[in-house]
């Protein structure tokens, strides 16, 4: 379904002092954003606003669906959101907290259907039973990848995705990573070039902030 989403003239101070100011995005389907900047710029700060997880000090967020604006409250519906710092339940299986996720959304009377598929495709199907306190850092952030993509979301934010995969986890994600390019909309908290390499557009947090000049893009 056609989306739009993006934000205007945004900014976010902690206390007195300023991250960043004068962020406009405007984003469609087919759009996938790469926020470049150093370790500690603001990048994080940027996509929790984006997935509506921290609130702007000003300015504001729109998402439009079919050409309908919607309420920020109900923004997760059409979003996935992936980051390290996103827990888990430990003492549940993969499978468990995926259902439990599931529950919380609609209640789908045959939630292997939805399930079993999206564990094959982040290749964790085989240990779909164990619990997940088990799981290496990389497996957990497989999980993450599925729990983002559950709902097929418009809107798929990713910060520093490749945090703790190996290679073969990192073609993995990379393969999701191109399939929403094209699909949905994609922004990426990029740290290295090949995550920059994904995208058509691109920002660098840096350059909004004070004494910056305003740097717009296409």
């Amino acid at each position: 379904m056609p989306a739009e989403f993006g934000c205007k003239n945004i900014e976010k101070k902690f206390i007195n002092r300023l991250i960043f100011r004068d962020i406009n995005i405007n984003l469609k389907i087919g759009s996938a954003l790469a926020v470049k900047g150093r370790n500690g710029s603001g990048k994080s700060t940027l996509l929790k606003i984006l997935a509506n997880l921290i609130k702007e000090t000003s300015g504001e967020i729109y998402f439009k669906i079919d050409g309908k604006e919607l309420q920020r409250e109900k923004f997760y519906r059409h979003m996935g959101f992936v980051a390290p710092y996103l827990s888990l339940y430990d003492e549940l299986t993969a499978y468990e907290n995926i259902n439990f996720f599931l529950k919380l959304k609609n209640n789908f009377s045959n939630p292997e259907d939805i399930i079993n598929p999206l564990l094959e495709k982040v290749n964790l199907y085989t240990r779909r039973n164990d619990a997940v306190k088990h799981y290496s850092s990389g497996m957990k952030q497989r999980l993450r990848f599925a729990f983002a993509v559950i709902n097929q979301p418009s809107l798929l934010i990713l910060d520093e995705p490749g945090t703790n995969l190996d290679e073969d986890g990192m073609r993995l994600v990379y393969g999701i990573m191109e399939e929403y390019k094209y699909k949905g909309i994609l922004i990426i908290a990029a740290n290295d070039k090949e995550d920059a390499a994904l995208c058509n557009i691109s920002i660098n947090i840096e350059n909004y902030k004070p004494g910056k000049q305003q740097i717009k893009f296409n």
